[in-house]
């Protein structure tokens, strides 16, 4: 098992399923359940608070996604396993998963995230010190 990305074309997840209705309805959800919750909306990694159309969410674990036989998908991750990021930060972290041999193929995707945010968040909390 891998946590690395694969290429798009030869990626079902993320040519179809990050496509489709029940991602965008899944997606659409869990922004009501955390606005319903009364929590500002920001990016896990930066801190930065956001809207929801600046905002992507990042799969901590893929068991709620499951593709049926005649196509369709079904998107059903809990609430927890998704976490909001800016669109760089979420390329940022994959890059990171990506790059480490330890993270991508040694470590549940969870797992893998979550050491791959850690250090994320170490890097743009020291990039903001500098600046300031």
């Amino acid at each position: 098992m891998s946590n690395r990305r694969t290429p798009l074309h030869a990626n079902a997840y993320r040519t179809t399923f990050l496509r489709s209705r029940a991602w965008f309805a899944r997606r659409d959800a869990w922004f009501t359940d955390a606005v319903t919750r009364h929590h500002p909306l920001a990016c896990v990694a930066c801190g930065i608070q956001a809207k929801k159309r600046d905002l992507e969410l990042h799969h901590l674990d893929y068991a709620g996604v499951q593709r049926l036989e005649d196509g369709r998908w079904v998107a059903h991750e809990p609430d927890g396993d998704l976490i909001p990021l800016h669109p760089y930060c979420h390329e940022l972290l994959h890059r990171l998963i990506d790059r480490d041999a330890v993270l991508s193929r040694h470590r549940t995707r969870r797992a893998a995230s979550e050491l791959a945010l850690d250090a994320l968040r170490r890097t743009l909390t020291h990039a903001e010190g500098a600046r300031t």
